[in-house]
């Protein structure tokens, strides 16, 4: 009996071997076939013909070192699958940075979430099987999630983002957010950002630091919405405007320290608590090493927005699809002249 299991896993060894090198073949003789049939010209494009085994994210792995830039093929080509044989032109540097076309400018909405709950909706909990049809509505939709760090490098007119870019973020940091919405976030291989206002974290209905860190250690980005989530931009009452200047110092210097300790991570963004701020905030903002903060604007974002006032929009426990789709605003028409 051992004798055959013996036999068994050798014969099992001897075709996963000759997989791996017919696989290997298949990937040398695809180069090959590349690097015959390719032609440069200077340093800005190949011209490639795919073969069967092609793909927009092996021809981005191959020629732009990045499998993720599949995007930037198709798009360039205006082309959505491939066909062997076909010819294809590959930029090699990022050929529309702003997304200006002459029918207008591209546009990157920022989806700001907050509770979550199994099967009733409120004004800022959202079911799980609704937020389960965002997702899926996106990924079946051809929307490419991204992250903050993608938008900023949009915004700053350095980077070229996808066509359908959205980004999604997360505030105040509540545990619904760990136990029903970033399932469905690891399921569809989608980034997010957690705001989170650091006296709530390891409260009752808030994430613990142990999941935060968690989270942040899976790929989840964790920044900062000050640390009480005050109204930033109003003086209380009877408060004096030297204790309000001090009050802002704390609530942005803080919790950027706090995430940084334990985290040991850079909190580079801000989401304003009710999307309220002025000048002296934003001054403040600055001083203290933040990149960007985030409103609550409904409108989506053209590279030339304001980085210290990004839109989001909030949605809400009782969208239906058709209403979440109106919010995915990509393009805005305009004349260009």
């Amino acid at each position: 009996m051992q004798q055959f299991a013996n036999r068994k896993k050798r014969i099992f060894d001897i075709i996963l071997i000759l997989s791996l090198l017919f696989l290997a073949a298949c990937a040398i003789t695809t180069r090959l076939y590349h690097k015959t049939s390719e032609i440069r010209i200077d340093d800005d494009f190949i011209i490639v013909k795919a073969t069967a085994i092609d793909t927009f994210s092996s021809l981005a792995a191959e020629y732009l070192n990045d499998p993720s830039k599949g995007w930037l093929i198709a798009e360039f080509n205006h082309i959505k699958s491939l066909t062997s044989g076909q010819e294809l032109c590959i930029p090699l540097f990022p050929f529309n940075k702003g997304g200006l076309k002459s029918g207008g400018f591209q546009t990157v909405p920022v989806l700001a979430y907050y509770g979550f709950s199994k099967n009733k909706a409120s004004k800022i909990s959202i079911t799980q099987d609704d937020f389960k049809a965002q997702m899926k509505y996106l990924k079946e939709n051809g929307y490419h999630v991204i992250t903050l760090d993608q938008l900023l490098g949009f915004l700053d007119y350095r980077e070229q983002i996808p066509e359908k870019s959205v980004a999604i973020t997360f505030d105040d940091g509540w545990i619904s957010v760990y136990d029903i919405a970033i399932p469905i976030l690891k399921k569809y291989g989608f980034p997010a950002t957690i705001f989170i206002y650091t006296d709530f974290i390891g409260g009752g209905k808030a994430m613990s630091w142990k999941q935060i860190k968690e989270l942040s250690e899976a790929g989840f980005d964790i920044q900062c919405q000050t640390k009480t989530h005050r109204n930033l931009k109003v003086i209380k009452k009877k408060e004096s405007f030297k204790e309000y200047f001090k009050s802002l110092e704390m609530e942005i210097s803080y919790p950027k320290k706090v995430i940084n300790k334990k985290l040991q991570k850079e909190c580079k963004y801000l989401a304003y608590p009710y999307g309220k701020t002025n000048n002296l905030v934003i001054a403040m903002l600055k001083k203290h090493g933040y990149r960007a903060a985030f409103t609550v604007n409904r409108k989506s974002n053209p590279f030339f927005i304001d980085k210290y006032k990004i839109n989001r929009t909030a949605i809400y426990g009782k969208y239906d699809i058709e209403k979440f789709r109106k919010e995915l605003s990509v393009f805005q028409r305009m004349e260009l002249k």
